[in-house]
């Protein structure tokens, strides 16, 4: 069905576009959220990506998998934004309000709210990684050829993501134990 939607867009068909963008825009708001910390650079990323997506539609290598080509700009944007924020924000509970998620995202967003932070906190390099492969299911394979890394460097990064997040919900579980 991809194949077919880039077909068409290559062939200037607006209406292939506006499917496409209806496949991908939901996922790609949660992934530039959680990656930018910020929801309002999360839409502009969006934007962003879609307009790169539709200028050069006619350099993507149809023999390839679409999904990897399209979160690749989509993480490039979000770095952009987040270089001219300069200020990494933490995921929070705007993220939660915000218009793009429905009332069972919001409910699931608040259960793992205090993970959502934690990975909000992780270094950029560690971040997209859990991102890409935790709320977006990629493969380590898909990660390595999103961002430009080996394989080895992904299993890397992805390792230590989780044993800092699995050191800060510790944390965080002892002091609700002793508060709660």
């Amino acid at each position: 069905m991809e194949r077919e939607l880039i077909e068409r867009i290559r062939h200037g068909d607006e209406g292939a576009f506006a499917e496409l963008y209806q496949l991908y825009a939901e996922y790609a708001l949660r992934v530039a959220a959680a990656v930018t910390g910020s929801s309002a650079n999360a839409v502009d990323a969006v934007q962003e990506t879609f307009i790169r997506v539709y200028d050069h539609i006619g350099r993507f290598d149809p023999s390839r998998p679409f999904r990897p080509w399209f979160y690749r700009i989509l993480i490039n944007e979000c770095r952009r934004f987040m270089k001219k924020q300069r200020a990494v924000a933490i995921l929070n509970e705007e993220m939660g309000a915000a218009g793009f998620l429905s009332y069972e995202e919001r409910y699931a967003f608040a259960q793992y709210e205090e993970l959502y932070k934690a990975i909000g906190r992780l270094k950029e390099k560690q971040r997209i990684p859990i991102v890409l492969k935790y709320l977006q299911g990629f493969t380590d394979e898909e990660i390595a050829d999103i961002l430009d890394l080996n394989v080895n460097t992904v299993k890397s990064r992805l390792f230590k993501a989780r044993g800092q997040l699995m050191k800060w919900m510790k944390i965080e579980g002892e002091r609700g134990a002793i508060n709660g």
